[in-house]
């Protein structure tokens, strides 16, 4: 575990506000980024001085938005068959589309607001907005206004946490008793990766 946020943390470091943009744009294209991993680093180095708080929420903000117009047109141009054919290579089946059809057929536009707050939904209503061809500026407008709060508070989490690992010994032992956990995660999501694609193999 260590090695891996020393990682993260040394990537975002030396590429900044774009390194940050980066990886939450690759994050909102669908792909298995958690922004709860980019946004807490970006928070440590923000806690060390080397960036500012608001400028990296905006960046993970900005980022949103570019990996949300991906998803947006290949739901907009490709439709749910493009969805369907690709999804599955991102955990992203049929059932989940319908979910998420209806999760936008009820709010509507307000949808992609409201699920830039949520875990999981945020990543992947770009997909049903885009099949659907809400308005585009509207769509950047709701992204961008929904995705700020929302990277703000874990950057600003990651701050805190940042400030109490630099001087509390005690907080730096108690997250190397999860470097195991880590291990585990990881190997499960590999295994269940294999799985489903043996599964999806005819």
């Amino acid at each position: 575990m260590a090695f891996v946020v020393s990682w993260i943390i040394a990537a975002i470091s030396a590429t900044g506000y774009m390194g940050i943009a980066g990886l939450m744009a690759l994050e909102s294209a669908c792909l298995p980024l958690p922004s709860e991993i980019i946004m807490p680093f970006a928070g440590y180095l923000v806690s060390t001085g080397r960036l500012s708080l608001l400028m990296a929420a905006t960046a993970g903000a900005l980022g949103c938005n570019i990996g949300s117009t991906i998803a947006y047109l290949i739901g907009a141009y490709g439709g749910r068959p493009a969805v369907l054919r690709w999804g599955k290579y991102i955990f992203f089946g049929e059932r989940d589309l319908e979910r998420f059809d209806g999760y936008f057929g009820r709010y509507g536009s307000a949808a992609v607001f409201i699920s830039r707050l949520l875990p999981v939904v945020r990543t992947f209503i770009s997909l049903p907005a885009g099949i659907a061809r809400m308005p585009f500026l509207k769509f950047q407008v709701y992204t961008f206004v929904g995705s700020w709060p929302w990277c703000f508070g874990l950057t600003y989490l990651g701050v805190k946490l940042g400030e109490q690992w630099n001087k509390n010994p005690t907080v730096q032992a108690f997250f190397h008793r999860f470097d195991w956990l880590v291990v585990v995660l990881v190997a499960c999501a590999v295994g269940l990766y294999v799985y489903r694609r043996w599964l999806a193999r005819d």
